[in-house]
């Protein structure tokens, strides 16, 4: 898809709610009906985002694989960016890596939590980014603490940093410190539109320039039962999407209008055929966009 000089790609998700045995077959369906684009989420207590992520690309030859997100009140820094560097040596640019402060009831459980999320993931970001780019980092930040760091296997290049954000502090932030934003599928296209600004607004404050990609989660069903499956995955919220392969697609279309770079269609979390699922969305949905 084309707007504005803008190409909106079309992407797929593996939710955790699916055990990590189904892994393999998905990855296959995905990438056998013609998607370039497959993301994972680590969300507590199900799976870890670096080995499903690490899994998938083994599994497959030529699709990008994301994460969204790892929660960085779970991982120091310095072993994330190990993780994420290894990745980058093996994969090179299939490799889609995105930060977020997590949900901070979650952080809370496992003694995690923070007094301010949002400091801890521009410290966070900041030095990922440093430490990528092959630099030896010294801070003494609020949360994130290194003296004298240097990776000894940094990627080849600089990968961009994808962080995902929800409430206009984080979003704003997501501008100033990263070269990609992760929004999640209570995104609607007004609320696209205000994130829109508040990332040119972050990017502004911080002198960057060029790009900025945008991924938006789409909430969508199809089949019996679908509108209320979406209902009550997003209580009563107005984003996500029931329908056919048209609903969908036109869906799809309004985020892209809105600002949406990848838009990754998400199925719910009972959703009875995920494979069934990946191929409604390359049969009936992707040709229509």
């Amino acid at each position: 898809m084309v707007y504005e000089d803008r190409v909106t790609s079309l992407a797929m998700v593996f939710r955790p709610q699916l055990p990590p045995e189904r892994l393999r077959g998905y990855v296959r369906v995905v990438e056998d009906t013609g998607f370039d684009e497959l993301w994972v989420w680590e969300d507590c207590f199900l799976e870890s985002g670096i080995a499903t992520a690490a899994t998938a690309l083994a599994l497959s030859e030529r699709m990008r694989i994301g994460v969204g997100l790892l929660p960085v009140p779970l991982r120091n820094v310095a072993l994330a960016t190990m993780e994420a560097a290894t990745l980058y040596r093996l994969f090179g640019d299939r490799v889609l890596l995105g930060l977020g402060h997590g949900v901070q009831d979650w952080m809370g459980q496992v003694g995690a939590r923070v007094e301010s999320p949002v400091t801890l993931l521009r410290e966070y970001a900041v030095a990922m980014r440093s430490l990528l780019a092959g630099e030896r980092v010294t801070t003494e930040g609020r949360y994130v603490q290194l003296r004298d760091v240097e990776l000894g296997w940094p990627p080849a290049t600089v990968p961009p940093l994808y962080v995902g954000a929800t409430g206009p502090k984080s979003v704003r932030l997501t501008g100033e410190v990263a070269d990609a934003t992760i929004l999640t599928s209570a995104t609607t296209p007004d609320t696209l539109r205000k994130a829109r600004e508040l990332i040119a607004a972050g990017r502004a404050a911080a002198g960057r320039t060029g790009d900025h990609h945008v991924v938006v989660s789409l909430l969508a069903a199809t089949g019996e039962g679908a509108a209320e499956r979406i209902a009550a995955e997003h209580e009563g919220a107005d984003a996500g999407v029931a329908g056919n392969g048209e609903q969908v697609a036109e869906a799809v279309r309004l985020l892209a209008e809105a600002g949406a770079d990848t838009v990754v269609l998400q199925p719910t979390a009972d959703e009875p055929d995920p494979e069934g699922f990946v191929r409604f969305a390359a049969e009936q949905v992707r040709p229509l966009i």
